[in-house]
């Protein structure tokens, strides 16, 4: 049996709270084309070093403020220094070789820490993201001694830096100096990995840098992909819960429902158990 035809390649980082921001999105593509579509994650590595003071923690608690106001997802805005990403990048990379099952799960537990207002570098909070994504700390203690991680996240860190031609020209996307632009984060390649149907001509690959509306995946994927099956949009707020397999936040479930959070928050008071974090909350199911 042939794969999935369509592979994107994630550009992301833990720390980041536009990338964090943009789970609404790519939740709502997961729902819609399942595993017709393959995804690949690759570290960006934001910060190798803790950010000193030209990003004070009353700056931290501005701009994350402002992205909950904008976006709604659940960041608490307390100010906190904004630690190095590094470790827990290495993490996801172990965790990539070891155990890939738990790739997704890791990556998703750092960013619900981080954004909780904890310390991303913490060797702690690293552990607790672990034990949440069903990872023995003590095995991925032992994971990130393995030499392979330290040169894959090598090779995430360059093709982070190494923008597509299609992604340079659109620079006003891409991050970091002149002599070295780089990937923001969230960042797609969208690549057509499998033949084409006969007289059926598609796009090879579409790139899209930078955080995106819903829209935007969904025009590039019918360009790369115009055999894909659309799934219907969820008939309750309680089947997104029963998908999702993890705590989601009221603006992932209205995205992924394709509807407005205020509409949602009402069914899920009914049907989900809530816990509060940063202006907002998680969602899961009743018990």
């Amino acid at each position: 049996m042939s794969g999935p035809p369509v592979l994107i390649r994630h550009y992301t980082d833990p720390g980041c709270p536009f990338a964090f921001s943009a789970e609404r999105q790519r939740l709502r593509l997961v729902w819609l084309y399942g595993d017709q579509i393959e995804w690949e994650l690759h570290m960006v590595v934001l910060h190798d070093e803790r950010v000193g003071d030209d990003f004070p923690p009353e700056r931290v608690a501005s701009s994350r403020r402002e992205l909950q106001l904008r976006y709604g997802m659940p960041i608490d805005w307390r100010p906190v220094e904004t630690g190095a990403s590094l470790p827990a990048c290495r993490a996801v990379v172990a965790t990539r070789l070891h155990a890939p099952d738990r790739e997704e799960a890791l990556l998703r537990r750092l960013r619900v820490l981080t954004f909780s207002a904890l310390d991303l570098d913490d060797p702690a909070v690293i552990e607790r993201a672990a034990s949440e994504a069903l990872i023995e700390p003590a095995e991925l203690h032992a994971w990130l001694g393995d030499p392979e991680v330290d040169s894959v996240l090598e090779a995430d860190k360059r093709a982070s830096r190494s923008p597509s031609p299609a992604s340079r020209a659109q620079d006003y996307k891409l991050g970091g100096p002149e002599e070295e632009r780089r990937y923001t984060c969230p960042s797609y390649e969208l690549i057509r990995v499998a033949e084409p149907p006969p007289d059926w001509p598609t796009a090879s690959r579409v790139d899209l840098p930078g955080y995106r509306p819903i829209e935007a995946y969904e025009t590039a994927l019918a360009n790369i992909g115009p055999e894909l099956v659309r799934r219907r949009d969820p008939e309750s707020v309680e089947a997104v819960l029963a998908w999702a397999g993890m705590p989601v936040a009221t603006a992932e479930v209205a995205a992924v429902c394709d509807r407005e959070v205020a509409d949602v928050r009402t069914e899920l008071a009914r049907d989900g158990t809530f816990l509060p974090v940063g202006g907002d909350g998680y969602w899961t199911a009743a018990a």
